[in-house]
Formats: structure tokens, sequence, C-alpha cells
């Protein structure tokens, strides 16, 4: 028999934005080429516990046929002879959402729902995983892709997988979403294996936001002044976009700190990481804005820092 990974997962939609995705944590490797099905045509699936991967597919299309949530899990467990061992949750387009937890899932195993998605788990610490889960994504603010994440970092603090964590995975699809709106692939993030996957899942979510999703331009945009601008000449300079002469020109407290030899090594910058969607005045005013909050050192800093500031503007 496959190896039965423990699992922890939310299926979810947001009609703001006609957006559907899945979110799953497993103690297993490369668990996003596993669980998560989406189709911004037809809703979300989550398929896990003895994963029947064919769930995903002919659950979409079941949906595309116009079955609610309920009916799909029906018919594609009613078909299965090892339905028993499975667990799959369903999120259409509209309607109630809908989960199945075979009775032979290891404890501790369960769904619920909410309006609008539903968390499902097996081999788990406890039940409150999924109550957490489901309260994270109803009471986080921000997009859909933050409150998946953000339902993640819930369950595994309350318990998460009773054998650890090892993978995670996020995918979101919305009409032409996708590279240049040629497909629906809005978000397509993996960790097929790591000792921490959910807080590097959402580390390459924010790189992949800031390279590849646009957002609304900014009504104003202000420069980089103040310790922030000598800061971030300083690691504009270590990264060798910009001469050690250059970066200790200036008075920090001087509103010019941060002039043209900046700005130049900026774009080198923008252009090195692929950032080409953010001109250099929204690039520095995000900088200027997400600074305080952002963490780690060097460059992890200076993009932490940019999706922070950019996180004001909606998606696009």
């Amino acid at each position: 028999m496959p190896p039965r990974p423990s699992t922890f997962s939310i299926a979810a939609r947001d009609p703001e934005t006609d957006a559907v995705g899945v979110a799953v944590q497993s103690k297993f490797v490369g668990v996003g080429a596993v669980v998560p099905f989406v189709s911004a045509d037809a809703g979300a699936i989550a398929t896990q516990s003895f994963a029947n991967v064919a769930y995903g597919p002919d659950g979409l299309d079941l949906l595309r046929e116009g079955r609610d949530a309920a009916a799909v899990v029906d018919e594609l467990t009613s078909a299965d002879d090892e339905a028993p061992s499975r667990q799959v949750g369903v999120v259409g387009l509209d309607g109630e959402p809908a989960a199945f937890t075979g009775e032979e899932c290891h404890d501790y195993a369960g769904d619920l729902q909410g309006e609008q998605y539903t968390v499902q788990g097996n081999i788990l610490e406890n039940a409150e995983t999924l109550t957490a889960m489901a309260e994270a994504f109803e009471e986080t603010t921000g997009g859909l892709p933050e409150r998946l994440i953000a339902a993640l970092h819930a369950g595994n603090a309350a318990g998460g997988d009773k054998r650890g964590e090892q993978s995670a995975a996020l995918y979101v699809a919305k009409p032409e979403g996708g590279y240049d709106g040629r497909n629906d692939r809005w978000i397509d993030v993996r960790v097929d294996d790591h000792e921490r996957p959910i807080d590097e899942l959402e580390r390459v979510f924010k790189l992949y936001d800031v390279t590849l999703l646009e957002r609304e331009a900014p009504d104003e945009t202000r420069e980089l002044t103040g310790d922030a601008a000598t800061e971030v000449a300083a690691i504009l300079a270590d990264l060798g976009f910009l001469d050690e002469s250059d970066a200790a020109e200036g008075d920090a407290a001087d509103v010019d700190a941060f002039g043209e030899p900046h700005r130049e090594a900026l774009e080198t910058f923008r252009g090195m990481n692929n950032f080409e969607n953010h001109p250099i005045p929204v690039l520095e005013d995000a900088i200027a804005r997400g600074w305080a909050d952002a963490e780690g050192e060097g460059e992890d800093r200076l993009v932490d820092a940019v999706w922070h500031g950019l996180s004001r503007l909606d998606r696009v």
C-alpha cells in the first residue's frame, strides 16, 4: 500500500476576485504534486489521506457540469471501493462547500466547513488544528492567498501533523490570472522538502507575489530618507550594485540622501530580481513604506520590504 501522509489542507474561494485555491501542509514529500486541484471555471479540490488523485480532475469535471460540492463528494466516494481510507474537500464557484473523511482515516481525522471554505486533516495532533485553521481564514484580512497561508500557520501552531512537517503548497486560480493572462494559474508555489515548509512557502510566495502579480498604481509615492535610505544604500553596496563611496555620501537625515546613484543601483537590483512590473518610484515607495516591518537581513530584508510596502495596494 502506498504511504498515507499526515496532512491538513484548506480549499476556499474568494467571490470578490473569482479566485479559488488550496493550501496544504504534510509530513510527506512534494504534497503539492498530490493534494491540490483548482480551476477558475470549476472550483477547488483537496484529495488526501490514502489519496485518490483522480478525485481532482474528475471532481472538477463534475463541478463544471453543474453538480454542487456535496453531490461531487457523493459521486466520487460512492464509486470508490477504498473510500473509507480517503479524505476530500470540495469548493465550487458558489453553493456550500463539502468534504468527506472516511472512517478508516487515521486519528485525528476530520473536516469542517464555512461559507466559503472547507478544512480537512488526518493523522493530526487534535481537532483544534482544524478549528484554528477555520478561525484564521475567517479573521485574517487581505487576499485569498494571505488567508490560506494564515490558515496553515494557525493549524500548525494549534497542533498540526502528528508526524511533523515536510512539505507545503499553495495553488490558486482565477480567470486570466496566469502569466501574461494566458491561463488561470494565478499562484502556484510549492515547497517539497523543508524543516519549516509553511514558513518557507510564505517566503517564496512573497517573492512570487512581488515578481509576477500586478498591483494597482499608488496615488502617491514616497522617497527613501533617513536611516532607511542609509541602510538600503548599504545593502545595495554589499550586493555590488552601488559604489561604497556613493553609499557613504549624504547626511542620513537629508531628504536627498537617496539620490541618483542609489536609484541607478535600485534599477540594477530591480532587473536582477525580475521586478520590472514595478517602476522605480513605486519600488522606492514600497521600500520606504515597508522597511520598518520587513524581516531578515540584506537582500532578504529588501525584498520583504518591497512586499510589505506593496501590500497596501490591491492586486489586479
